[in-house]
Parts: structure tokens; sequence; C-alpha cells
């Protein structure tokens, strides 16, 4: 009864909520939320489980034989296409192990036409001295686009800590234009006339001295010297070579190993550092409430960083940590807790999630009983079908109202705690408005009275 009053309160309860943490396998989750979240994500970030030879050290699989670990991100890989915008990005973190299959896989998926960037990460800062190889020190992030042509890109910069300068010659030897007015003040060998009976030069006046670029190279402009003069972004050195001063922001290159790629804040062995998830949304995501996906969530670094960055997300993760781990994560972020880029953006906590867990198909066969179609006389065409015959099905979840003539469906029968709203939600691919004793009301202002559920809309919960 206090839930129900409490979603009352909110009279658009999904366009309210900041994300969903869902307890499932993975491709079957994708496959649950497709219609819902078709073509609604603008950025996808995965740390799959790596192709390593054992899995002792971790909380999930990771000794998989290669066909099994390429299967398990290629169909996966499929499937998140349904959900990414034409503009959208998709990142895969790997290591030496698996790097090289995971490049043909995206490939194939995305098309090589959608790669972006290789992107180089730090693993760690802890030096481990084994065997007779180079320590391994690095990590792979492999960038792609849904559509290259309509992808976002934000071009992140940083300040330069001190003022740096430059020789203003570049790759190139060019006669090019110069203004007649410095003509007479260049030497005569150094000037030149095109076909068009303009004078060109590789000299320039710098502080109204000529200067000749190393051959093979090249000056800029005069024009451009000029308003380098006027705004004081050039200079001649000590050793009487002409300089410009070089930017205050510097752009950031597919080189990140600035900062450590793996953190410790949460007792996860591969928990993922929240300055790399910080990095990746500013660079894929314009907007804030951009919805943000992860299916291979971990410890949630993605989940954390994009409420704290005001964006929208959804997270999948199958084991134990999602309760153990994950989920009080989640909790103490919405309480403000102060770990990771908390400081730096300033987060205060606050926000809004839902999660919960799918049925496995493991969990239906599991559950299922039959009837021995043999041991009773066929009645007529409907007895033939096989999940008739399944019991908790047919006497219970659907039953044949006489008096009314109409099916009844009681989905409480298939699961005590049956979510029976966000089933309905996602069955439909609609979004929840609002939820009221015995109703739902979706965005696009369609209702379903929950106590006279039409079994046509549940049909593919119980025949599949």
């Amino acid at each position: 009864d206090i839930e129900l009053e409490i979603l009352s309160i909110f009279d658009d309860i999904d366009n309210q909520l900041d994300g969903w943490l869902i307890h499932s396998e993975n491709y079957q989750a994708l496959n649950t939320i497709k219609n819902k979240f078709r073509e609604k994500v603008q950025t996808i970030y995965i740390d799959p489980p790596f192709n390593l030879e054992s899995s002792d050290q971790f909380d999930y699989r990771t000794n998989y034989k290669d066909s099994s670990w390429l299967s398990l991100l290629e169909n996966r890989y499929e499937l998140a296409l349904f959900h990414i915008k034409n503009e959208g990005s998709f990142f895969t973190r790997c290591d030496a192990n698996g790097n090289y299959l995971v490049r043909q896989v995206k490939d194939k998926s995305f098309g090589n036409e959608n790669f972006i960037n290789e992107i180089i990460l730090s693993k760690s800062n802890r030096i481990k001295t084994k065997g007779t190889k180079f320590l391994s020190w690095h990590d792979t992030l492999f960038f792609y686009a849904k559509n290259k042509a309509k992808l976002f890109f934000n071009h992140i910069t940083f300040n330069r800590e001190s003022e740096e300068w430059r020789s203003i010659d570049n790759d190139g030897e060019s006669w090019a234009v110069i203004p007649e007015e410095i003509v007479e003040k260049l030497s005569k060998e150094n000037v030149k006339y095109d076909k068009n009976g303009k004078p060109i030069s590789r000299a320039r006046l710098i502080f109204n001295k000529e200067f000749l670029p190393p051959n093979g190279r090249r000056f800029p402009t005069q024009e451009s010297i000029w308003e380098m003069e006027k705004n004081n972004l050039i200079r001649i050195n000590a050793n009487g070579n002409p300089q410009m001063l070089k930017p205050d922001k510097i752009p950031m290159t597919d080189n990140w190993t600035d900062f450590i790629g793996y953190s410790s804040n949460w007792s996860f062995a591969t928990e993922n550092s929240e300055v790399l998830l910080q990095r990746i949304i500013y660079t894929s995501s314009p907007k804030e409430k951009d919805l943000v996906l992860d299916y291979f969530m971990g410890s949630g670094t993605t989940q954390a960083v994009a409420q704290k960055l005001n964006r929208r997300w959804l997270g999948v993760e199958m084991g134990e940590h999602f309760f153990t781990v994950v989920l009080p994560r989640m909790k103490k972020v919405l309480f403000g807790e102060q770990s990771g880029i908390s400081k730096d953006v300033n987060w205060q906590g606050g926000g809004f999630f839902k999660y919960f867990s799918l049925e496995q198909y493991e969990e239906v066969l599991n559950k299922v009983k039959y009837e021995d179609k043999n041991a009773m006389p066929v009645k007529d065409i409907y007895s033939q079908y096989l999940f008739l015959k399944d019991l908790k099905l047919a006497d219970e979840v659907i039953k044949l109202d006489n008096e009314s003539e109409s099916i009844k469906v009681d989905l409480t029968k298939l699961h005590k705690n049956i979510d029976i709203p966000e089933t309905l939600s996602h069955l439909l691919g609609k979004f929840i408005k609002q939820i009221k004793q015995g109703e739902v009301v979706f965005t696009d202002g369609t209702k379903i009275d929950l106590n006279n559920i039409d079994y046509k809309i549940i049909k593919p919960l119980i025949w599949w």
C-alpha cells in the first residue's frame, strides 16, 4: 500500500527516473529492453570479461575459448546496435589477450568505416615482476560510431601548465603570395612572380627583419605573422630564430595514460576508474539527460559517473555483486558519496533509480510441470499445445471465465513479487507515466487495467 502511495506522487515516472539497474544475463536483458529503448542510447561502454586462462582472481568467468568469447561479444554487439542513436558511440575495453579479436568482431558488427580510435589506457600503478617478458602496463579502448557521418564528438582540451614556445616553420617547402608592400624589403633572390604576375616568396618579415625557413620547410603567411606580432604571440629567441607561442589549450590525443584506468574504492577486482568514464561521457555525450548504457556493469562505475554528470543510465549485471557491490554503491552515490570524480564535479547527491531482476530462461524451465498427454484423451485442438499442459500456466495464470466468457490473466501467479507495470512497459515498448491502484498509464496516453489484462498482450511471456 505504501509503495503505491509513493508511486502515485509521480506524474511522469519513467521520465523522472535517472536510471535502471537490471539483474539479468545481458543477452536476455538487451532483448527485453530493446522495444522500449530502441535508438535512445547516446553512449555505450563495456568492459567485458577478458579472454584469460583462469577465472580465479575474478567474480565472473574469464576463461572462455576464443570462439565462445567472440560469440558472446558479437551476439551482444548486434543487439546493442538497436539501442544506439545514429549519432551515438560505442567503447569496448580489452587487453592484449583479445584486442586483435575485438577489433575484428567490431569491424564486422559496426563496419570498419565506423572505426574512430584505438585508445591506450594505463592499467595500474603497481609493478609486478614476473617471467621473461615486459610488464603489461596498458589496456586498449576501441571507439566506434553507430554512423560516422552523424557522430557527435566533443574535442576535449587541457590547460597548458606553463608558457611554451615553438619554431614557426612547418613541413613542406612552399612559395606563397606576399603583400606588395614588403617586396622591396626582401632580398631579390627570395622573390619570384607567379603566372598572374603576383609576388611570391619563402621569406617573411618578422619585426621588420627578413627571415628564411630551412630547406624543405615553410613559414605561415605574412598576414598571420603580422597578426601574431600584434597579439604578442611571436618572438625572436636568444639564438636569433623566430618562435611562436603554443596555444594555452592542449587537445586530447588517443594516449590516455595520464591517469590509472582501474580504481580500488569498492572492493572489486576490475573496478573501472571514474576518470575514464568521465572522459568517455564528455567526449561522446552532448547534453545532460543523454542515456548511457553498460551491459557488463561490473562494479557500476559507468552508472555512478553518469549519475554524477547528470546523464541517465542503464546497467546490466548477472553476478551476485549486483546486490553486494553495485546496488550499495549506487545508493551511496545518491547520498552524495565523495570518491572518484565527486569533488571535481561538485557532486552533492540526489537522484531516483529503479532496480529489478528479470526471470531467466533457466528459471522457467526448472519450474515447468507437464501432464502426460497420453494419460488423457485429447478433447480439442487446444489441448495439444504443450504449454497448456503446464499446470502452473493453465490452471493459475490464465483462466477461462465461463460467466463473462472472457480469459482472465493473473500474473502474480507467475511470481509473487512480479512488477506488472514494468513487465507491460517492456512488452509494449512504452514508457510509464503513472502507476495507480489497479492501473498503469503510459506516456502515449494508453492505459491498462491491471485487474483485467488482455491475454494477447502477455502471450510472449508464456508461449515462446
